[in-house]
């Protein structure tokens, strides 16, 4: 049967790919056996290792993936219709967040300045001990998005500090000095952190012109973007992150975030056309050690009401 992350996207050729929803690389395809001795045929994802989906034979298999290619091409049809991305800065948190239904963590030092690069000790603890694929921010202090070349190296080091440690992706942005996306120095690192995913984050909410902007982040390789569509939240910008959706298509995955809870998701997802969502739910919710069982609830509410 074909599981949950299992989802699919159109190569230029017209055909479907079959990709892991949250990695967006394709499976590999292996043996397993079951309790009783009896063969499975598996697809995994080589890069978060969940499992896109099982059957008992090779035939099954075909008949159960055509069936699912053809649903694909059906709007909002898949094996999973949305993601949930939860931001978190703690181990606590991330297993919070995990518990709750989170499809995806990005884990961040620093909420408060926008989420700074995690050391060592916490990229560790969470990549040890949460099942779901987890995302690190790169990023080497708060404030703007123009680095120094010092700045710069230092995120090409924290890329493979991050990688070393088993983490999942990468969540990083640049601009350059007038405002727009430094394409150049984003897809170096692209480049550098290849074959991991990226996301371009809410620099881009700083850029002088979105829909320039989409366009470069496109060019820099970027897997997603994550987008308050330039307001101070998503919901200031259901018909702007509408239109970012749409032009984006299948090119990458705009992500709506910043100010989204279980209350308005459901307004997002009718409003934006948008089937990955990012939270860190710090409106509705404190995030002191004390607060992790609201914590959770809160992305519990928010998991179900996407699945409504």
């Amino acid at each position: 049967m074909v599981e949950d992350h299992l989802s699919g996207m159109k190569a230029r050729n017209g055909t479907c790919v079959f990709v892991c929803s949250t990695c967006r690389v394709p499976p590999n395809f292996t043996f397993g056996a079951k309790p009783g001795g009896e063969l499975s045929y598996l697809m995994l994802c080589p890069k978060c290792g969940c499992v896109l989906g099982e059957w008992d034979s090779i035939e099954a298999r075909g008949r159960e993936l055509s069936e699912f290619a053809k649903a694909l091409k059906r709007p909002h049809v898949g094996a999973r219709r949305y993601i949930l991305e939860i931001s978190v800065e703690s181990v606590e948190a991330a297993l919070a967040a995990e518990r709750g239904g989170a499809d995806r963590i990005e884990l961040c030092s620093n909420l408060r300045e926008g989420g700074t690069t995690p050391d060592a000790e916490l990229l560790r603890g969470v990549r040890e001990r949460a099942r779901v694929p987890v995302f690190a921010m790169i990023r080497p202090r708060g404030g703007d998005f123009l680095y120094s070349d010092g700045e710069f190296a230092a995120m090409r080091g924290s890329i493979d500090a991050a990688r070393g440690l088993g983490l999942d992706g990468f969540v990083l942005g640049l601009l350059d000095a007038e405002g727009r996306v430094d394409v150049g120095r984003t897809r170096e690192l692209v480049e550098w952190a290849a074959p991991w995913p990226v996301t371009f984050h809410r620099a881009f909410d700083a850029c002088v012109d979105l829909r320039a902007g989409l366009e470069d982040v496109i060019r820099t390789g970027a897997n997603r973007l994550l987008t308050s569509g330039g307001k101070a939240t998503a919901p200031e910008a259901f018909p702007i992150l509408g239109e970012l959706v749409r032009s984006a298509g299948e090119r990458i995955v705009v992500m709506p975030g910043s100010g989204l809870n279980a209350g308005n998701i459901g307004e997002a997802v009718e409003r934006t056309g948008a089937r990955e969502f990012h939270a860190g739910l710090s409106s509705v919710v404190a995030r002191g050690a004390g607060e992790m069982e609201e914590f959770e609830r809160e992305v519990r509410k928010m998991n179900l009401a996407l699945r409504r």
